[in-house]
């Protein structure tokens, strides 16, 4: 055995057969080694060499606490494609129409450069200042970004429960109330009887509304297949899968159509097979009847509110509208108080009357 003065350990071995290889000797957890290296004739000194040195400094190495590798975390707007192809089919192609414009036009122009582990309760702070002139745009907006962060969190590229959305205040909004009158609905139901439409299916479908309480889409959106009297059954909507309960005028409404196909569109466009679109046509109606503020959707409220007039329980009244959760339609609990008080004012001016009592004797 031959041995490097420059670095100890490393060797030449010359046997009995002549033949002469390069070796390395080193200490791997506590315990020595040998390692041949090749041999002389086909490996130079210089190579062996360093073969020799990179082998004792791994070896020195083991055991040692070392840095642990730096993991990848993409930018936001590089994170976007792998969200979307991920978690975005999941949505309904509505939803992921909406959301698609959100996370283009709201979220990628203000996080796209920054790594998703890196946005911060700052971030989304003065995000929100930013938009305290369009408070609708950052509501719809945040529930959309506190889902990617999430979702990111379920991947590794943050920790868990450091989801900056979480907690952050939505800008309150006065949310119109418009419920329409006995007399308004005279109004409507003289300018539908009255109006002449070029679409025949306008009349039909709003009132549709007017008797089911239906979200306009859900009309808009029906198909023969769906009439199953005395009810319509919807394989999919807003809230999921929903029955909605036919009278007797909604029955005959659709008594008096044309049946189509099993899957053509019940209220139809004027120039396509295509379903209808009611707002297309609802700002000449509503103008025409003197209702100028009055929205589609009104036409869900006053539904709410004609039944809670008549004394339908609250809970009954989520079943009629499809709601999915109580809160829903605790928004008319006030409606109810006010008929309540109603008739307790009713029950109490009436007892007076019989004991002979007036107003100022109480």
């Amino acid at each position: 055995m031959t041995w490097d003065i420059a670095l100890p350990g490393f060797g030449l071995r010359k046997r009995i057969n002549g033949k002469v290889t390069w070796v390395v000797k080193y200490r791997y957890c506590g315990q020595q080694r040998m390692k041949t290296l090749g041999a002389a004739s086909v490996l130079t000194a210089h190579i062996a060499r360093a073969e020799a040195r990179k082998l004792i400094a791994e070896a020195a190495l083991v055991g040692l606490p070392t840095k642990p590798k730096q993991k990848y975390v993409p930018r936001f707007d590089e994170y976007v494609h792998e969200f979307w192809r991920d978690y975005a089919q999941h949505w309904k192609p509505t939803t992921q129409k909406a959301c698609q414009g959100y996370i283009a036009r709201e979220l990628v122009p203000v996080f796209g450069k920054i790594q998703i582990d890196q946005i911060v309760r700052t971030d989304i702070n003065r995000w929100r200042d930013a938009l305290s002139k369009r408070t609708g745009i950052f509501n719809r907006t945040i529930p959309i970004l506190s889902v990617m962060i999430r979702y990111a969190e379920q991947l590794g590229y943050r920790s868990k429960g450091t989801n900056p959305c979480r907690g952050v205040s939505r800008y309150k909004r006065d949310l119109p109330e418009r419920y329409l009158s006995p007399i308004e609905y005279k109004r409507l139901g003289r300018v539908l009887a009255e109006f002449d439409l070029p679409n025949l299916d306008v009349v039909p479908a709003i009132l549709m509304l007017l008797y089911t309480g239906a979200r306009a889409s859900e009309i808009e959106m029906l198909r023969w297949r769906y009439i199953q009297i005395p009810r319509l059954v919807l394989p999919d909507s807003k809230t999921g899968p929903k029955t909605i309960y036919l009278n007797r005028q909604a029955i005959d409404v659709f008594e008096a159509l044309n049946q189509g196909q099993p899957d053509d569109y019940v209220f139809q466009a004027q120039r396509s097979n295509g379903p209808i679109k009611l707002s297309q046509y609802w700002h000449k109606i509503r103008k025409r009847a003197a209702l100028p503020d009055v929205r589609l959707h009104d036409i869900r409220h006053s539904f709410a509110s004609t039944a809670i007039a008549d004394g339908v329980p609250l809970a009954i009244i989520g079943k009629l509208l499809g709601h999915a959760l109580p809160e829903s339609t605790a928004r008319y609990a006030h409606l109810a108080d006010d008929v309540i008080c109603e008739s307790a004012e009713r029950v109490c001016s009436g007892l007076a009357s019989q004991m002979g009592l007036s107003h100022d004797q109480l």
